[in-house]
């Protein structure tokens, strides 16, 4: 195994652009990610023609009885490179995670398969009632849980929430605050779903829950929207407008042990995460205490205290009490501001790519009333940990 991640800062974001998100968009989604690519690709400053590679991780993620149709509930690599009206030369799609198209497109160009690679996410919000089950017969792992009512991404979150507000005595109150500071955020972007929409921590409070002890305000809110950033080649990077950023290295991880379907103990989560990161740090050569800023995936509120501890950021059993005593307030000079794009609870359900965007944003320079001075490297957390990983961003070619 080298030591050394062999792409270091091969390739770079150099261009994005982002749709409004929102509830139920009136375009098709096709429509929507169209329209978006076009518009990364002239914020890079490059004509279509020179597009010759598409990558894509497409996600339908509700569980519920839907439909999935190319255009409508997800955008493939191949339907958005026929619609831009160019042939590309590569064409990746990842399942799962955001991770996995961001290796896909650096390998591509680092390899030399492709110059300039559109990758996008596109998140569609059907109708009817999201995770709406209809199944009347269980099988396979499925029936030693589904029976019982459990069942979905909400359930399989309240396990881990559980253990570690009972292991480490924290409360809902410090979930709270990881929400309220997420929607503060969120509520002042303008393509944000929830711009001009901040929370208190009594509505937070207030509202029900729906698997104890997770509330609505503890999940990203579905919603219809796309993110298009445009990757090409350090050299190429030069003679283009904006100033790159930098793909360090990039690491996921797995679960490691057989579990009932939907079975997320914390110590599973804590494990494969340390694991994950330890392998960043030592295939890039950057340890976490050269991350100036870090972005954490947000789809849950409780992954906040996750990453946190994962980061070093507190010691483990602790981010509760950081949070709770405004230690990611990204208005605070002294804080961690780990939410400051507002992540998936301040903007709506995007899986990932709030983090990205954020970090890209901050270390080019594009953050606006947000921006941060002196940055040069960056972190997005991925997923929750033990399914998930992460990806070092730089300004710098070091």
């Amino acid at each position: 195994m080298t030591p050394r991640f062999a792409a270091r800062n091969q390739v770079a974001i150099v261009g994005y652009a982002q749709s409004d998100i929102e509830r139920k968009s009136s375009k098709s989604l096709g429509a929507l990610t169209l329209e978006t690519a076009n518009r990364a690709i002239n914020d890079a400053g490059i004509s279509t023609q020179d597009v010759d590679g598409f990558v894509t991780a497409p996600l339908f993620p509700t569980l519920g009885s839907h439909a999935v149709q190319d255009g409508v509930s997800i955008v493939s690599a191949r339907w958005l490179g026929q619609h831009v009206g160019v042939a590309g030369r590569f064409e990746a799609e990842v399942q799962g995670q955001l991770i996995g198209a961001v290796a896909a497109a650096v390998n591509a160009i680092a390899s030399g398969a492709a110059d300039f690679i559109l990758l996008h996410r596109a998140l569609h919000n059907p109708p009817g009632r999201y995770h709406q089950n209809d199944m009347n017969l269980a099988r396979g792992a499925e029936q030693w849980t589904a029976p019982q009512g459990y069942f979905g991404p909400i359930a399989s979150i309240a396990i881990p929430y559980n253990e570690y507000l009972q292991r480490y005595g924290a409360s809902r109150e410090a979930t709270a605050a990881v929400v309220v500071e997420a929607r503060k955020n969120g509520a002042r972007i303008p393509w944000s779903y929830w711009y001009g929409k901040p929370l208190t921590v009594d509505e937070y409070l207030a509202d029900p829950l729906i698997h104890d002890p997770i509330c609505r305000y503890d999940c990203d809110i579905p919603v219809d929207g796309a993110t298009v950033f445009v990757l090409t080649s350090a050299e190429r990077a030069r003679d283009l407008p904006r100033s790159p950023v930098y793909i360090a290295g990039y690491t996921s991880g797995a679960p490691s042990r057989r579990r009932l379907a939907g079975h997320w103990p914390l110590d599973d989560i804590m494990e494969v995460g340390e694991g994950s990161l330890r392998r960043l740090w030592e295939r890039t050569g950057v340890g976490p205490a050269e991350v100036e800023f870090a972005q954490v995936y947000d789809g849950f509120a409780p992954l906040v205290f996750f990453w946190l501890e994962l980061l070093g950021l507190c010691p483990v059993g602790e981010a509760h009490r950081l949070v709770q005593g405004g230690g990611i307030d990204s208005d605070s000079p002294g804080g961690h501001p780990v939410l400051s794009g507002g992540g998936a609870l301040g903007n709506g359900r995007m899986h990932g790519t709030p983090q990205m965007l954020e970090c890209y944003l901050q270390l080019s320079g594009r953050a606006g009333q947000r921006q941060r001075q002196g940055l040069s490297v960056g972190l997005a957390c991925q997923g929750i940990p033990h399914m998930g990983g992460a990806v070092l961003y730089s300004a710098d070619q070091f």
